[in-house]
């Protein structure tokens, strides 16, 4: 059996993902659309670490991977802008959703654009 550190990392992270998003969801039960933001979030992630995986991987086809990873991260960003951005100032809610923007305007072009 071979040692990966990289791997240990992951299972770590996803681990400590898992215990907070627990926490985050037992925190929120009388609010069922906290709790809902949190189990997207946490599924999104989830997939969205598969998909990179399978990427990084190079496994299946991947142009469909591609547009996986993308469209997990165009919606995890834009979830937390959402969430974010109505709690601030108006000049700061616009900056919020700017920044959203940009990010995924620049992962589009890391994926897709860029040789």
């Amino acid at each position: 059996m071979e040692f990966y550190p990289h791997g240990v990392l992951a299972t770590l992270g996803l681990a400590t993902l898992t215990g907070t998003s627990v926490l985050a969801a037992y925190r929120s039960r009388d609010d069922p659309r906290s709790a809902a933001f949190v189990a997207g979030a946490y599924a999104s992630t989830a997939l969205l670490f598969h998909f990179l995986r399978k990427f990084e991987r190079r496994e299946g086809d991947r142009g469909r991977t591609k547009v996986a990873v993308c469209l997990l991260t165009t919606l995890l960003t834009a979830m937390f802008a959402c969430k974010v951005a109505p709690l601030m100032p108006l000049a700061v809610s616009f900056l919020v959703y700017l920044m959203a923007a940009g990010t995924v305007g620049a992962g589009f072009w890391a994926l897709f654009l860029h040789q």
